[in-house]
């Protein structure tokens, strides 16, 4: 069963700053997909779907790794 988390990340300005966040988490053993809702300088929502939940600190460590920082996550409903 695939788990899926809201993590807001701060300090993003561009597509770039999306793409490296995204290159970093993806390498994360179990992640499937990552979806990043870019708000310019504020704070961004990045979706992460995987096998199953991640630890909070190698999403942070991966976040930190891309240059930006975790605000921390949300757990999204199921639809």
């Amino acid at each position: 069963m695939s788990t899926t988390t809201d993590y807001r990340v701060t300090g993003m300005t561009c597509g770039h700053c999306a793409s490296a966040v995204t290159e970093e988490i993806t390498a994360l053993d179990g992640v499937t997909a990552v979806d990043v809702a870019l708000v310019e300088g504020g704070t961004s929502t990045v979706t992460v779907t995987s096998d199953a939940p991640l630890d909070e600190a190698a999403v942070a460590a991966a976040v930190d790794e891309a240059g930006y920082a975790l605000a921390g996550p949300r757990d999204l409903p199921l639809a």
